[in-house]
């Protein structure tokens, strides 16, 4: 990672460059081809949507990609997480996607991130660095366009927060069941997220993919959509149109595009400019992971994890094994529950050997019992 991109290298056997193709599409050439070179992108969340959004970025040669992802690879992510392959189950899904970016394009800095995106570090992401202990000389420059691939409302609540104070554009897209829909929120130009919904769908009011499932080409159209729109905030977003909000339904084709014109008076967000979600509003300790009969929680401050030390003192409550992010394995004592702890203090608590899926009382409770941060 200690080279600069060039948005014009690695040519084929001919001398026609990587790009040739794309370059030649009307209003990208190589003005537009060297914009992407030197803009950045951070993809939050390496799943469904963010897989194959951050694949194309790459292979369109955007100079810097950075993926953030809270989670681990499950074998239920490969119907539709076009990164990652079976023997990626059980990593980081940012190192691994990450890793398997640089293949892609070499000529492309990609750095893999996994930490869960909060309060006391969206900001910092935003602003080019990876980790607090990150000296400003070594980051890298400001994001210019934030990538939604979460998968819920309060992470979309506080991107939506940190881009309108910054002033980068967000490329928002939802997928569940069959259908999509995607929105582009450039600052001053369109409506916010909250501009729209100023709040949060109530708890269980809205589909998840743990009730209605989720169709694999469905979240790919989606996240192609916010490759798309990314590519054209980057080449183009000095004459970036108001906003739409785009509907689609995979099974059916139809598709339904509904003008948002440009921002609301009175947004609580980018009208009244109070960033509630970055203050830490609806943020919780624990947060039930989409499918996975898990549940994730949070310690109450940064910390960083001693790994070796943890996994030695989970040994004698059963297999655990370590990596360079995390310690990951089975606590025998809790009828063989999953446990994965993150250097950053953050513990996902999943299904027991029976299949019992956690619940929060239970995540928090083994969250206090073994990691104890």
């Amino acid at each position: 990672m200690g080279h600069e991109p060039d948005p014009f290298s690695v040519g084929d056997a001919v001398g026609i460059g990587r790009y040739h193709r794309q370059m030649l599409v009307a209003g990208i050439g190589e003005h537009g081809q060297a914009n992407l070179g030197a803009a950045h992108v951070l993809v939050v969340g390496c799943g469904a949507l963010g897989s194959p959004a951050a694949d194309l970025l790459v292979r369109a040669g955007v100079g810097r990609v950075t993926l953030v992802d809270r989670d681990v690879v499950e074998i239920t992510n490969l119907h539709r997480q076009t990164l990652f392959a079976q023997a990626d189950v059980g990593d980081a899904k940012a190192e691994s996607a990450a890793r398997r970016l640089r293949e892609v394009n070499s000529a492309v800095l990609v750095r893999g991130v996994a930490a869960d995106v909060s309060h006391r570090n969206v900001e910092r992401l935003l602003g080019g660095m990876a980790s607090a202990a990150e000296e400003m000389d070594g980051a890298w420059p400001a994001a210019d366009v934030v990538v939604d691939g979460t998968d819920n409302f309060e992470t979309r609540y506080l991107l939506n927060d940190a881009c309108v104070k910054r002033g980068a554009a967000l490329v928002y897209a939802g997928a569940v069941g069959t259908r999509l829909t995607q929105m582009t929120i450039v600052p001053g130009v369109t409506p916010c997220l909250r501009c729209l919904f100023p709040e949060a769908p109530a708890p269980g009011s809205m589909p998840t993919c743990d009730t209605a499932g989720i169709l694999g080409p469905v979240s790919s159209i989606a996240g192609s959509l916010e490759a798309m729109e990314a590519l054209r905030v980057i080449v183009a977003r000095r004459t970036f149109e108001r906003g739409s909000l785009v509907e689609i339904d995979g099974w059916t084709g139809v598709m339904r595009r509904v003008s948002v014109g440009g921002p609301v008076a009175g947004c609580v967000c980018c009208g009244e400019r109070r960033f509630e979600f970055l203050a830490g509003a609806g943020e919780t300790m624990t947060t039930s992971l989409c499918g996975r009969g898990a549940i994730q929680v949070l310690p109450a401050a940064e910390v960083e994890i001693d790994l070796a030390g943890l996994a030695e003192r989970l040994s004698s409550h059963g297999r655990f094994e370590v990596t360079r992010t995390m310690v990951r394995g089975v606590l025998e004592s809790e009828g063989g529950r999953e446990l994965t702890v993150f250097h950053d203090g953050r513990a996902v608590v999943g299904r027991r050997r029976d299949g019992k899926p956690a619940d929060p009382e239970i995540a928090r409770a083994i969250f206090a019992r073994y990691v104890g941060v």
